[in-house]
Order: structure tokens, then sequence, then C-alpha cells
């Protein structure tokens, strides 16, 4: 039996480019090397979009449940019986009823144990609306699937990790939405992530302001000096390693996001704004402060390049392989810590400073 890590692949939409940049991921035989793939679709859509792309030498290994996945091989379980109408470039229906099969099978196998992490290509967030899925995001339905409190949206990259204190809602709820409680609480999260699932054994992070200006001193808003700098005052007697609140505009046009080790924004686009612009192609959605392990690429449906062969599939790459180590990394602490307990030694807080102490 393979102990390799098993990744889990939710298609999205089946008209966009999520097959697209599955395929061409998985052609790629070096993925192999470090995990199992297994995708959640249907063969007959597979093969559809296999054959726009042109890729006559793919062949997916179609099998019944993960247990019986090929280490050696890109896996496929069909989700459905049907035959399915694809129209590629458009969003209907159709696409959002098997974007929601796939990612509700997948994410079933996930927290059953199944697969170790899931990898979710994109949907889009209106036409999968149901009874059964009433959620912004792929964030917030995992969340409540896996019966956890908070969720972390966590951009990551080589060049930069961003999360966002308020994630999908409009902006004239921004405001109202940022608590104290919930900028230390995202923190928190931020910290623990940082050192469990990336091995950094001090985190130092970035916190933004709400405001131009991060306020001027309550010349264009309060929000700085009542809510956010008593947050991060907070969140540093907890033992986060946080400064703050910094103008979002001067912050990254400085550059000084290179001397933290990830960014908490107030609002979504406050963040993923300069995070795609720095890391657009490579970065990686992460879902962080869930037992569960959720990566996504960092761009849409792309309907408007559908079947167009013009998708680039870095991002997805980066997604599956961020997955991989985070499954990885926190192997190898659970690992370490239940040595270090049934030794009898001292308690080590993260595999990080196994690292440290080894220096």
């Amino acid at each position: 039996m393979s102990n390799k890590i098993k990744i889990g692949i939710s298609i999205g939409d089946i008209n966009g480019i999520g097959l697209e940049v599955i395929l061409k991921t998985l052609s790629h035989n070096s993925i192999l090397d470090y995990c199992t793939p297994i995708v959640y679709g249907h063969t007959k859509v597979a093969s559809y979009h296999r054959k726009a792309l042109g890729l006559t030498d793919f062949v997916f290994n179609v099998i019944t449940d993960p247990a019986s996945a090929n280490p050696k091989k890109a896996n496929l379980i069909n989700c459905w019986e049907e035959d399915v109408k694809i129209d590629l470039g458009v969003s209907n229906e159709t696409g959002g009823k098997y974007a929601l099969i796939s990612l509700q099978k997948a994410t079933d196998a996930l927290l059953k144990g199944e697969i170790d992490a899931l990898v979710t290509a994109p949907i889009n967030k209106h036409n999968i609306q149901s009874e059964t899925f009433k959620f912004p995001g792929h964030t917030e339905y995992l969340q409540e699937q896996s019966n956890s409190a908070d969720v972390l949206m966590f951009m990551i990259s080589e060049e930069i990790r961003v999360g966002v204190v308020t994630g999908h809602i409009p902006v004239k709820e921004i405001s109202q939405s940022i608590t104290k409680e919930k900028i230390v609480k995202k923190l928190v999260m931020m910290n623990e992530s940082l050192k469990k699932d990336f091995w950094i054994e001090k985190p130092k992070i970035a916190v933004l302001g709400l405001n131009p200006h991060a306020g001027d001193n309550g010349l264009l808003g309060k929000e700085e000096e009542d809510i956010i700098t008593p947050a991060i005052h907070e969140a540093f007697d907890k033992g986060v390693i946080c400064f703050g609140p910094y103008p979002a505009d001067g912050f990254f046009g400085k550059g000084s996001h290179k001397q933290f080790d990830a960014v908490l924004a107030m609002y979504h686009d406050q963040g993923l704004i300069p995070f795609k612009t720095i890391a657009f192609g490579t970065g990686v959605n992460f879902s962080a402060g869930l037992k569960i392990v959720r990566t996504s690429p960092d761009h849409g449906t792309g309907y408007d390049i559908a079947g167009k062969n013009l998708a680039d599939p870095s991002s997805f790459i980066e997604a599956v392989f961020a997955a991989t180590h985070i499954v990885k990394n926190r192997r190898e602490q659970e690992e370490l810590l239940s040595n270090q307990l049934r030794s009898g030694g001292k308690v080590i807080e993260t595999a990080a400073d196994v690292k440290d102490d080894a220096n």
C-alpha cells in the first residue's frame, strides 16, 4: 500500500477552464513523484476536454474509490452516470450542477479521510447556487462542511502571503464587519498556520489599515485607532509578532511586504489586488485554520478562453504542490510531537523548532 499523499481534485465548472488546467497539470509526470491525484468528475466530460486540447496520449485510470487509486497514474472517479452537454465558455445551470456534484463527492472523501487534501478548480459563484449550496464560495462551504468555527482566506506564493479579515462581502459592509475580536482571531490563525503549515518558527506579520493613509491619525477614519491598533496589541500579547497598521498603498509600493512572512489585509481587494499583481499565475488560495487541507488556483472559470487551449496551468500546479507540502509538513510535525511525548522529553511546539535546535 502506497503512503504517497492523495490529492483529491474537484473539476469546477465543466464549461470553464477547470478541466483544461487539471489535464495540463496531470500531463506533467513529475506530479506523480509527489502525490497521487484523484479527480472527481466523469470520464466523458474529461474526454471531451482532452480531445479539445489534443492530449491524445493522456489517459485516466478510472477507479471507484480512493483506496484503489494507482499511485503511478492520474486517477478519476465517476461522480454521475448520465451524459452531460458541455457548452464551453457558457455560464449555465448545467455547469453549476456538476461542479457542485464534483465538489460534494470530493469534500465527502476528504472529511472521511479517504484523501489527504483537496484542490478545487474554479466554480461560478452564481450558477452553483442551489438548495444545498448557498455560499459566497468554496471557503465558506468548506468551513461549514468541516464544522470549523472560523477560516482564513490565505493567498500564498513564493514572493508573498496575504490573508484577509473580511472575505466575500460587499464593500459597504466592510467597516461594520471589522472588529477587534475578528482581527485578533485572524492574526492568531495566520500565526499558527505559518508555524504549522509552513514551518516558520517565529512569523512576523504586517497588519494593514482600513482607511487611506491608515486613517491619518483619525482624520480619515477612526477604525485604526479604535479597532485595529488595539487588536494588534492584544494579538502581540498572545504571542503573535505583528506590527501596523500600515497604509496599504505605501506598504506595497515600497515593497515592505518583503520584510514580513505574511500580511493581514482588512478586506478582499485590499489584499488580493497587490497579491495578484505580484504573484498572478503562481499564486494559490489556501483555506487556513481548518483541520482539512484545501487549496485552489488564483484564477476564475475563464469562460472567455475555455476550449481554446490558452489556459495557463501554472497556478493549478502550484496549488497541487502547496497542498502536498502542507500535508507533509503537518504529518512530520505530528510525528515529531508524538515522538517527543513518547520519549518523555520536552514537547516541541512546531517542527520549525526542531530545525532551529539542529542549527
